[in-house]
């Protein structure tokens, strides 16, 4: 496990040592910053396999920081904060974040957590196969992580990707929102079914008029599911 790299970002010192203390006994190796400038500064010197972000800071908050790491990186990103409306977390999973652990925590839920969306990261990148799932004018590829609609890349979140490509690789197959969370978020991510819809939503803003050929439907009373019209 010395292999792997974290950074971990609060303007808390006390945190950051508290979280390198436990996460190096773990046995990671960790990259400590106290602003999100110096967060975004290290990201790209360090390269590390995982954020753990704070979203409260002075001049560069976590939501600035978590936006421009996913313009060029799907590094594995854990929001830490004092805040636990779901509307933070609603918006912190919107931009990317893969999980979202709120203050005060327990160290061994935060390694816990660490270990779990590592893993994650880990089968979604595993093996050489190319994941992709295609039907008109509709491309899913998530190993490259691209949306194409009619041909052309569309911007989507790294979540909304996976949400779709889970859906559209089981037609047919109806999942409830607890389901989706379970096996797109992950079994750990104690999150609000509320996130599904978000999610289904905005997928269905930049899937809206594209084929009739296929639909984003929902199961009233049960949850979602990807149908094959023919």
């Amino acid at each position: 496990m010395d292999n792997i790299k974290l950074l971990v970002c609060d303007d808390d010192n006390n945190i950051c040592e508290l979280l390198r203390l436990y996460l190096v006994k773990e046995g990671y190796s960790v990259v400590l910053a106290q602003s999100g400038t110096e967060a975004l500064s290290l990201f790209h010197k360090e390269r590390p396999d995982m954020v753990l972000l704070d979203i409260m800071m002075p001049g560069m908050d976590g939501w600035q920081v978590c936006r421009e790491i996913r313009k060029t990186s799907d590094c594995p990103i854990i929001m830490i904060t004092a805040k636990g409306e779901t509307f933070d977390k609603v918006l912190g999973l919107e931009l990317g974040a893969d999980d979202y652990i709120v203050k005060p925590f327990d160290t061994k839920e935060v390694v816990a957590r660490i270990k779990a969306v590592l893993r994650r990261a880990q089968v979604q990148t595993g093996g050489s196969d190319v994941k992709e799932v295609s039907y008109e004018n509709l491309t899913v590829n998530l190993t490259n992580y691209e949306l194409r609609i009619k041909g052309k890349l569309v911007d989507a979140p790294p979540k909304e990707l996976e949400l779709l490509y889970h859906l559209a690789s089981n037609p047919g197959k109806v999942y409830t929102r607890n389901q989706l969370l379970d096996e797109v978020w992950g079994f750990d991510y104690f999150g609000d079914s509320r996130t599904i819809d978000v999610h289904i939503k905005r997928l269905r803003e930049k899937l809206d008029g594209v084929s009739d050929k296929w639909d984003l439907k929902t199961v009233w009373g049960v949850g979602y599911k990807f149908e094959v019209l023919g």
